[in-house]
């Protein structure tokens, strides 16, 4: 696949760290942030939460 073996990572401490390091970083990039839509500290529209996968009733 990708990148080095896993034998070769862990095969010393710091090429562990540094290999843990990217993987963290590459999470902490890819996650959204959140929206940040208070203006003016006013409170944004809130919206009722819908779970997709619940039954609905008949």
């Amino acid at each position: 696949m990708f990148g080095p073996k896993i034998s070769t990572v862990f095969r010393s401490r710091w090429n562990a760290l540094f290999w843990s390091a990217g993987v963290l970083l590459t999470a902490y990039c890819s996650v959204p942030s959140a929206d940040d839509s208070d203006q003016g500290g006013q409170p944004a529209k809130t919206q009722q939460h819908v779970n997709p996968w619940a039954k609905t009733a008949k």
